[in-house]
């Protein structure tokens, strides 16, 4: 990583906002303007780009230092992804959270890229565990491009990804308005088919650049499932835009100067609270109906327990209990039993969920968890 120049992270609040698309045109342009860039995959449970590239069924190879050795694509663009490493396409990924940092480490690590003025990284949506991990591991001179579209639900969560951001010290080039207007098929003019301008007023509302609008565009969506980056050859509006959206990231960087030359942030992820519901000292296979819940802090660095605490949950109502548990501060809960309407309630207050996990003692079950050993069985509960 020490011979990479600048290190862009294509963050988004959510999924489902164009982020890979973005992530992969974006990286072609900066190719195109004759700049060695790489780019990485790390969203591990949507890796989208061998797709959008035309490197489906492409393996890498490893050199001989034991390196894995990015696969080429689109001229001087160097691309490494998790898909490359699956044995198919349709193959999921089923991690917990160690294995998980386990391989954006090595993928941040264990490349070899060799120099490089930018490498581009497609990170995890959200502002969970798995961004964090990127943001964490990626190193100094790092810039965040956060990804959204019009409408003020995405809006909302790219709003959060800015607050992450800065409480990462991560410093924010710029916020891109996607699928902002619709280039018609026919004459080539554009039609705002959903509202727009909201990526420039929250770029200005929180004080960060605004790099631009993309629009929809028919062709962005045909060039993407034919495996050919939409801006290897096209013209036109959208063609423009996301070039336009290129000057304007590289502008921002280098009017800003370079952050992170001196990298203070730990190498690992920072300490981790776990909440496990108990009753007579082990685990309760009902978390509505524990006696206590046992807050677990844990140094995932080390895979160690630092602290234990205990404390006596509110009376049990629906959505009561994940409000709660975030307010002390839990990542992560491991229960007995839990139905798919609390999971995602859980998942709505920020909250990881590893359900079916045995009658153990706290202690136990976090460093289970931590080294990657929780065997986790059938999802019941004994209430």
């Amino acid at each position: 990583m020490a011979q990479i120049g600048r290190k862009i992270l294509v963050l988004s609040g959510k999924g489902g906002v164009g982020k890979s698309t973005v992530a992969a045109n974006l990286a072609v342009a900066l190719a195109r303007s004759g700049r060695k860039v790489g780019l990485l995959d790390v969203d591990l449970h949507g890796p989208s780009l061998p797709t959008l590239l035309g490197l489906v069924g492409h393996r890498p190879e490893t050199d001989a230092a034991g390196d894995l050795a990015p696969v080429t694509a689109a001229g001087n663009l160097a691309v490494m992804s998790v898909g490359l490493l699956l044995g198919s396409a349709s193959d999921p990924v089923i991690w917990r959270g160690p294995m998980k940092y386990n391989v954006i480490r090595q993928l941040l690590t264990d490349v070899a890229w060799g120099p490089l003025d930018d490498l581009v990284i497609d990170a995890p949506p959200g502002t969970g565990d798995e961004p964090l991990s990127v943001a964490q591991l990626v190193g100094p001179n790092a810039w965040a491009v956060l990804v959204t579209t019009p409408q003020r639900v995405a809006v909302a969560d790219v709003r959060r990804s800015v607050s992450f951001c800065r409480t990462l010290d991560l410093p924010v080039a710029g916020i891109v308005e996607n699928m902002s207007g619709l280039v018609c098929p026919h004459c080539g003019g554009t039609t705002d088919l959903f509202s727009t301008g909201g990526g420039e007023r929250l770029a200005e509302e929180v004080g960060v650049p605004f790099l631009g609008r993309i629009p929809l565009d028919g062709r962005i969506a045909a060039s993407g499932d034919a495996g050919r980056p939409f801006m290897l050859d096209a013209c036109g509006p959208s063609a423009e835009a996301f070039a336009r959206v290129a000057d304007a990231l590289t502008r921002s960087m280098e009017g800003r100067g370079a952050p992170r030359t001196q990298d203070t942030r730990p190498e690992e992820p920072t300490p981790m609270k776990i909440a496990i519901p108990v009753a007579a000292g082990r685990l309760s296979m009902h978390f509505g109906h524990c006696e206590q819940f046992a807050l677990v802090d844990v140094d995932r660095a080390n895979r160690s327990v630092t602290a234990v605490s205990y404390v006596t949950p509110p009376p049990h109502e629906p959505g009561v209990l994940p409000r709660w548990l975030a307010e002390q501060g839990a990542a992560l809960i491991i229960a007995g039993g839990m139905g798919q309407r609390a999971q995602g309630l859980f998942a709505a207050s920020g909250i990881d969920v590893v359900a079916g996990a045995p009658a153990e003692t706290p202690e136990a079950l976090a460093t289970a968890y931590l080294e990657g050993t929780l065997a986790s069985g059938e999802n019941v509960c004994d209430h």
